[in-house]
């Protein structure tokens, strides 16, 4: 029999529960200040750009208070602590990176299951479990310091390795023995996007820095850029020798590299994010040899494949937007370009060069296949994967027979196989084993029109056997950017979705380049409504197909993949039933302001051009909030160490839609702490993020029990 006392606590409960999900939250006052712009004549209201000092106490009580109502609001959920539960079980198993080989030893990466970083070994053999060479989890006590680079000597005897603190781009990169396992004394900084690349007699390393931000050093933006340099093992950094430089272009990236024989340094320099570079030699047999030009226009691609004395072979998209293979004799004055490779139906992501053959990998329909060339371009044969997914690998050098690759989908853990090269077979070197029954789960691929009649592939997951009436709660992630492709992959966050009825879908959308660069050029600049069409267009078929319905289905992105979110919710609000905006670019009109925001300028454009103002002013989605619009439940997450995509994006972007709102859905921010853009993320805070996620998207899409 139940007690009356019993039965007045249950109903209380849910009285209460349901007060709260009803009930406006009472959100923090944000300050406005009296801040407009001019923007070509246009004047432009900006009262929350206090905000933008992130270091200021104010931004940080402001932070502080925001989190509290945020927490207070996912404390209300019962199915976090389960999801929680759930998500660490999962994630729980062993996970291994391919191996590969420097020297006569192996090396692979190794995480336990639930250990922060991941660990690097060194082995003598493949079936040799090896030693552990660095544990990254020993270097801080909350596991926020992450291995971000790594290159090893030829001979296998010296190890360079970057450092990255809470997420930062920011690096540093030490040396070790690899035998001792000690640290040399040498120390490198004020290194971002770069890697180090060795000679060939294992004496010095090519890599590109910036100079040194401190207070002694008076730094303008005119002498702050990138440039590359050599470094001598067990000599200062200070004495290290610039090797090359662009001063006439401060916004250039300079990288360079040696090429496998030793022979050649490779600089590559591009500017912003687009899929161009300009390429520079230098013979390093020579002394005091010059600098070479190999290509000098910023129009194209071009990833270096492998040399045959001064042949080189590059993956490129000039005159082929989908890629093709091409030689260059760079002693050739003409400098003439032959084709080994020709562009073929599918997009060419990449080529290895291995036991004298081109390993190239393609996607189809956004999945991957391996096709292996002779060096003189005839086709050999094929790469037979499991499935459609994703494979990434191939990696090793020239003269190599065995090489690995990584196989994974949506409902299939990464697959290591080790590959003969000479008699193409694959063997199972190593399968994750993951809690779960992936024969209880469905993939598919579907396509659909987009506004303007663009035929645009879209994967979707769920269990088998739903009912397509409308009532499944779904989660449609996109990104649609800066050439990147979103390829089926798999995820043990992703599995607690699922497994809880979810249905989880993933369009190809321009502005990647799962179809070429063509389809990566449809999404930019003044085409970026395009991208915002595609995703709603899937949304539209989602509810049309009767998987969903708009009270049941969520928007999910990050980075550029935020700004999606909130471009396509200010434009279709009553289309969705909750959107996550993660470390979102939220402000369009001043994102190239902060850190590395000018680089973005070769994919949005920029507010300081007359002609592409307008077309960003119109998506912004700061600046497209409209008071008194009935938002759907909104929960944004960011960093407040985020150095790429800087907090304030977020910041002022929830500070204006709690403004704006005229609904009683929550609209919420979740901000991280001493962490980043999402890179080296310590494993326990991924999970408790995730957690909190789903907990939000089960209370706001009506699947809380």
């Amino acid at each position: 029999m139940i007690s009356k006392l019993f039965l007045f606590s249950a109903i209380t409960m849910i009285l209460s529960a349901t007060l709260f999900a009803q009930t406006k939250l009472n959100y923090p006052q944000t300050k406005k200040v009296d801040q407009t712009d001019d923007y070509h004549g246009t004047k432009v209201a900006d009262p929350y750009r206090w905000l933008e000092d992130d270091n200021s106490a104010e931004t940080k009580a402001w932070v502080e208070a925001q989190n509290k109502v945020t927490y207070a609001y996912l404390n209300q959920i019962p199915e976090r602590e389960t999801l929680k539960k759930r998500l660490t079980e999962l994630w729980n198993y062993e996970k291994y990176s391919a191996p590969f080989k420097e020297g006569d030893k192996y090396f692979y990466y190794k995480n336990d299951g639930l250990q922060n970083q991941s660990v690097l070994y060194v082995a003598n053999s493949i079936k040799d479990t090896g030693r552990v060479l660095l544990d990254p989890n020993k270097l801080s006590a909350d596991g926020t310091v992450a291995l971000s680079g790594l290159s090893i000597s030829d001979d296998g005897k010296i190890m360079a390795y970057g450092l990255a603190s809470a997420g930062s781009d920011w690096q540093e990169w030490r040396f070790r023995d690899i035998e001792t396992g000690r640290d040399l004394p040498d120390v490198l900084t004020n290194i971002k996007f770069s890697g180090a690349s060795w000679t060939k007699d294992g004496k010095g390393v090519y890599y590109s820095r910036y100079p040194a931000a401190d207070s002694k050093s008076k730094l303008s933006a005119e002498n702050f850029y990138q440039k590359l340099y050599y470094h001598a093992l067990g000599t200062p950094q200070s004495e290290d020798v610039l090797i090359y430089e662009r001063p006439e272009d401060k916004e250039m990236f300079v990288g360079g590299f040696v090429s496998e024989d030793g022979n050649w340094l490779i600089i590559n320099v591009g500017k912003g994010t687009a899929p161009m570079n300009m390429v520079y030699v230098k013979n390093l047999t020579m002394e005091k040899a010059s600098i070479m030009p190999v290509v000098e226009k910023l129009e194209a691609d071009y990833s270096f494949i492998g040399n045959d004395g001064s042949t080189f072979y590059y993956r490129t998209d000039k005159g082929a937007p989908r890629g093709r293979v091409m030689a260059v004799d760079v002693l050739d004055k003409d400098l003439k370009w032959r084709e080994v490779i020709p562009q073929a139906a599918e997009t060419l992501e990449g080529v290895s060069f291995i036991n004298d053959q081109f390993v190239a990998s393609y996607l189809k329909d956004a999945y991957t296949q391996f096709k292996i060339y002779e060096r003189d371009g005839k086709f050999l044969r094929g790469v037979e994967l499991p499935g459609i997914g994703t494979a990434g690998g191939f990696n090793g050098k020239r003269g190599d027979t065995e090489t690995f690759y990584t196989y994974s989908s949506f409902n299939a853990p990464p697959t290591i196989y080790r590959y003969d090269m000479k008699t193409g077979k694959s063997e199972l070197f190593r399968q994750a084993k993951v809690n779960f029954d992936p024969s209880k789960f469905e993939v598919k691929q579907v396509f659909y029109s987009s506004k303007d009649g663009t035929r645009v592939p879209m994967f979707i997951v769920h269990k088998k056997g739903i009912k397509l009436d409308g009532s499944n709660p779904t989660l449609l992630y996109g990104y649609g950017g800066f050439s990147i492709n979103m390829t089926p992959g798999f995820s043990v966050s992703r599995l607690v979705w699922l497994e809880n009825g979810g249905v989880w879908a993933m369009p190809n959308i321009r502005g990647g380049a799962e179809y070429g660069e063509e389809w990566h050029i449809a999404g930019t600049k003044l085409k970026k409504q395009n991208v915002f069409d595609d995703f709603i267009g899937a949304a539209e078929y989602l509810i049309k197909e009767k998987y969903t319905q708009p009270a049941k289905l969520a928007i999910s992105g990050g980075s550029n993949g935020g700004l999606l979110v909130g471009a396509v919710l200010n434009q279709r609000p009553e289309l969705f039933g909750a959107a996550l905006p993660a470390v979102g670019v939220m402000d369009m009109l001043r994102f190239h302001r902060f850190t590395i925001g000018r680089a973005w300028t070769s994919d949005y454009g920029s507010a300081e051009n007359a002609e592409e103002f307008p077309a960003l002013y119109k998506y912004s989605p700061l600046h497209n909030l409209k008071k008194g619009t009935k938002y759907p439940a909104v929960m944004v997450t960011t960093a407040d160490h985020d150095d790429r995509v800087v907090p304030a994006h977020s910041f002022k972007y929830a500070a204006t839609l709690q403004e704006m709102h005229g609904g009683d859905a929550p609209v919420l921010i979740r901000i991280e702490t001493k962490a980043g853009h999402g890179a080296g993320k310590p494993t326990a805070k991924v999970i408790e993020e995730q957690a909190d996620i789903y907990g939000f998207l089960m209370k706001n899409l009506g699947m809380s029990k």
